[in-house]
C-alpha cells in the first residue's frame, strides 16, 4: 500500500488551482460552478430527476475525477433544492491524486455560495487512504464514497448502479488513462437503461467509444468559450456484446420486496456498536427501526469498556481483513467527526463529547526483536500518513513517559468511549430501543419476521438484522455458523498527577490509554476457557503484569505497587469472531437448502452453477467483530444497508464476499468436508 500520490497544486493570479501533473485547469477560468451546472447538472436532467424521487429513493452519481469536490457540491446543492426530505443522494467518484486538505480547503474557498455544504465536506475529509473511503454527510442523507487510485481498476471492484455519470477527468489528450474502452465498458456495467451522462469533452473517440459500449450521446452546445460537449443516456446493446454484471448466484443480491416507505421496518437484535451502527445506517435511509437488547440498557457487553482502542492491527500482505480494517479505519475516524457536531440535517440531538474520543494517536512498541521486524515490515508496506516508525527517543516524546523501545507510531487515531458512540448512534427519531427484551426464536409468517421472547413475541417485521454476537448462532435459522467467543477483560486505574503525562495510547501485548474522567484503561486479556461475565481478581492482574511489560516507567507513574487490586473496577464481555477472522455482513440462505442446492460443486468447484440462492428473505447478519469492532462494524453498518437497500457496496465486491455469511458454506462444498 503505497503513499497516495496527492494533487500537485499551482494558483494561478486568480486563485484558482492548476495541476502540476496534468498542466490542466481543473474548472472553467469563466466560472468553474457554472459550468459544473451547466455540464453535469442541466444535461443529467438532475433537477427534474431529483423532484420526481419518492421519500425513500436513493440517486446514485458515479463521476470520474473527483478534483476539487466542485461537482459534488453543486450536485448536492441542487439536491437540497429539488429532492423530497425523505429522499438520498449517494455520490461515488474515482480519484487518482486526491488534493492535500488545505488545497481543498483553499480551492473551494472561491465559492462562498457552497460555504455551508464546503465546511462538512472538509470536516469530514480526513483518513483518506488508498482504496474505498466511505463518508456520511447531512446525518446519512448525502453519501460520499471516494474510489482512492487508477479509475478503472477502482470501478472493477464497484458494486452497484448508477443513474448519472460525470466524466470530468482531465482532458483526454493530457490524461488518456482516464478516457479507454476498458473504463467505458466499466460505466456500461454499472448503468441500467435510464442512466444518463454527461462529459465536457467533445473528442471523437470518447463519442465513438461511449456508442460502442451502449450510450446514446450526441455533442450538444458547451460552456463559455467551449462549442461543445456530449451528453446522452444508456441503451443496453445485445446481451452478447454487453459487458457482464453476473455475480456469482450463491453472493448474488437477494431480490429485495417492493416495500412502501411507511411499510420499511427493520428489526435489528442485539444493542451493542454493531447494532446500533446498523440501525443507525438503515435510519438514514428511511427506516424504522426496533433495536431489541436483552440488557437494562445499551452497549453493555463487548461494546461497554470504558475506552475502546482505534487500533489498526495490520499485514503487510494486503490481506482482506487488512483492507477491510482500513476502510472500516476511515469511516469509524470520519463518523467521530460527524457524530461531534451538528450537521445541516441532522436528525439526532445527541452528540459526541470532546472527553468521548480523541486522536491522540496509537504507539506500538517493538519490545522484542521478533516484533520489531514485523513492525518493521509494516512501516515499509504502509504510508507514513497511516503509521510511522519511531526509535525509543520518539516514541518517549509521543507517548509523554520514558519508554525502552521504539517501534511504530499510528498519528490519526486514538480512542473511544464505546458506549456514547452506541447512545449518539442509536438516538434517531425513526429508532425505537426495547431493553430488557431477550429474544429467542424466529419465525415468518406473511412476508412478516416475528421476534418472540420466551412466552411473547416482541415484535414484527419484514426485515431482521441479527447484531447480537455469537449468540446469533442461538437462532435455527443461523446455527450453522462457525462463530466463537474469547472473553476480554479491561481494568481501570486511578489517574496519579504523574500518569496524566501520558498523551498517546501505548500497547503492546497490553495497552494503556491516557487518562479519561482521571482513569486509565488498561487491557486487554484473552481468555477462551472462563466463561463468567464478572471481572475477576487473577485478570486485574494479568493486566498489570502486561502493564509492567509495557515498559518500567508505568510501575512508577501509576504508582501500581500500592494499589490494592481488590478494589479495581474493570469490565468482563465476550467478543465474537469467525473462523477467519472476518466479520460476518450479509443475507443468510437457507443452510440445508443451501448444500443441496449446490452440491455440486462438491465435485467440481469450479461448476458454473446458475442456480438461485435459497435466501431467508429478510433476514441479515452483522457479526464476528471481534477486538476490532470500533473499526470494522460502522463500516459493516453501512455495507448491511446497502445489501437490505440494494445500494451500491461501500466495499469492493471482492471484499464483501470476503465477509458473506454464505462463504463457509461454500467452502466445505468446494473442499468436499463436512458442512
Amino acid at each position: 500500500m503505497a503513499e497516495i500520490d496527492h494533487a500537485k497544486i499551482n494558483w494561478d493570479e486568480q486563485g484558482q488551482p492548476l495541476s502540476s501533473q496534468f498542466d490542466d485547469v481543473y474548472f472553467s477560468k469563466t466560472s468553474g460552478l457554472d459550468e459544473s451546472r451547466h455540464v453535469f447538472l442541466q444535461h443529467n436532467q438532475l433537477a427534474e430527476r431529483f423532484a420526481a424521487l419518492n421519500d425513500g429513493d436513493t440517486f446514485v452519481i458515479g463521476e470520474t475525477g473527483f478534483g476539487t469536490g466542485l461537482n459534488f457540491l453543486s450536485a448536492w446543492q441542487c439536491f437540497l433544492a429539488h429532492a423530497p426530505a425523505g429522499a438520498r443522494l449517494q455520490f461515488i467518484s474515482v480519484e487518482k491524486y486526491p488534493l492535500q486538505h488545505s488545497d481543498l480547503e483553499q480551492a473551494l474557498a472561491l465559492w462562498p455560495q457552497l460555504s455551508e455544504l464546503r465546511e462538512q465536506l472538509l470536516q469530514q475529509y480526513h483518513a483518506i487512504h488508498s482504496g474505498f473511503q466511505h463518508m456520511q454527510l447531512a446525518n446519512g442523507r448525502i453519501n460520499l464514497t471516494l474510489l482512492i487510485g487508477d479509475a478503472l481498476e477502482m470501478l472493477q471492484q464497484l458494486d452497484g448502479n448508477v443513474d448519472a455519470w460525470f466524466l470530468d477527468g482531465f482532458a483526454p489528450a493530457k490524461n488518456p488513462e482516464m478516457w479507454n474502452e476498458q473504463l467505458f465498458a466499466q460505466l456500461a456495467r454499472l448503468a441500467k437503461p435510464s442512466t444518463t451522462l454527461a462529459t465536457f469533452t467533445s473528442a471523437g473517440f470518447v463519442r465513438r467509444g461511449l456508442l460502442t459500449v451502449g450510450f446514446a450521446v450526441k455533442r450538444v452546445p458547451g460552456f463559455g468559450h467551449k462549442r461543445e460537449m456530449l451528453a446522452g443516456h444508456f441503451q443496453p446493446l445485445d446481451a452478447a456484446a454487453q459487458p457482464s454484471k453476473k455475480t456469482a448466484p450463491w453472493f448474488a443480491r437477494p431480490e429485495q420486496p417492493q416495500l412502501a416507505s411507511e411499510q420499511r421496518h427493520a428489526i435489528v437484535i442485539g444493542a451493542g456498536i454493531a447494532g446500533c451502527a446498523s440501525a443507525a445506517s438503515l435510519a438514514a435511509r428511511g427506516w424504522r427501526v426496533t433495536l431489541i437488547e436483552q440488557h437494562e440498557n445499551i452497549a453493555q457487553e463487548a461494546s461497554g469498556n470504558a475506552q475502546g482502542i482505534l487500533y489498526l492491527k495490520l499485514s503487510a500482505h494486503a490481506t482482506a481483513l487488512s483492507r477491510f480494517i482500513i476502510s472500516g479505519f476511515g469511516y469509524s475516524r470520519r463518523l467521530l467527526e460527524a457524530r461531534s457536531t451538528q450537521q445541516t440535517g441532522n436528525h439526532s440531538t445527541a452528540t459526541l463529547d470532546t472527553s468521548d474520543w480523541d486522536i491522540c494517536g496509537i504507539l506500538q512498541l517493538g519490545f522484542n526483536d521478533k516484533e520489531q521486524k514485523r513492525l518493521d515490515a509494516l512501516t515499509a508496506h504502509f504510508p507514513e500518513s497511516l503509521l510511522r516508525p519511531v526509535d525509543a527517543q520518539q516514541a518517549s516524546q509521543l507517548a509523554g513517559i520514558p519508554l525502552e523501545n521504539g517501534g511504530a507510531f499510528y498519528p490519526e487515531t486514538g480512542w473511544v468511549n464505546p458506549p456514547a458512540l452506541c447512545h449518539v448512534l442509536s438516538q434517531h427519531p425513526l429508532i425505537t430501543i426495547k431493553n430488557n427484551q431477550h429474544a429467542i426464536t424466529l419465525t415468518r409468517d406473511d412476508e412478516q419476521w416475528q421476534v418472540h421472547a420466551e412466552n411473547t413475541q416482541i415484535a414484527t417485521a419484514p426485515v431482521v438484522v441479527l447484531c447480537n454476537t455469537a449468540n446469533v448462532a442461538q437462532f435455527s435459522q443461523t446455527q450453522h455458523l462457525p462463530l466463537s467467543r474469547v472473553r476480554g477483560q479491561t481494568t481501570q486505574l486511578p489517574a496519579t498527577t504523574a500518569s496524566h503525562s501520558i498523551k498517546a495510547v501505548v500497547c503492546a501485548n497490553g495497552y494503556i490509554s491516557p487518562a479519561r474522567h482521571n482513569t486509565h484503561t488498561i487491557g486487554a486479556s484473552f481468555n477462551f476457557a472462563d466463561d463468567s461475565q464478572e471481572a475477576t481478581l487473577a485478570e486485574h492482574r494479568s493486566n498489570l503484569a502486561l502493564l509492567h511489560e509495557l515498559a518500567p516507567s508505568f510501575k512508577l507513574h501509576l504508582a501500581t505497587e500500592a494499589i490494592d487490586v481488590a478494589t479495581l473496577k474493570g469490565h468482563a464481555a465476550f467478543r465474537c469472531t469467525s473462523i477467519d477472522y472476518l466479520p460476518l455482513v450479509g443475507p443468510v440462505a437457507q443452510h440445508e437448502a443451501f448444500m443441496q442446492t449446490y452440491a455440486d460443486l462438491r465435485k467440481d468447484a469450479r461448476l458454473p452453477l446458475s442456480q438461485s440462492c435459497p435466501w431467508h428473505k429478510g433476514l441479515y447478519v452483522n457479526t464476528a467483530h471481534g477486538s476490532r469492532g470500533l473499526l470494522s462494524a460502522p463500516l459493516a453498518g453501512e455495507l448491511l444497508a446497502a445489501w437490505v437497500c440494494a445500494e451500491p457496496l461501500p466495499i469492493p465486491l471482492e471484499l464483501a464476499q470476503n465477509c458473506h455469511p454464505n462463504r463457509f458454506a461454500l467452502r466445505a462444498l468446494m473442499r468436499n468436508t463436512p458442512k
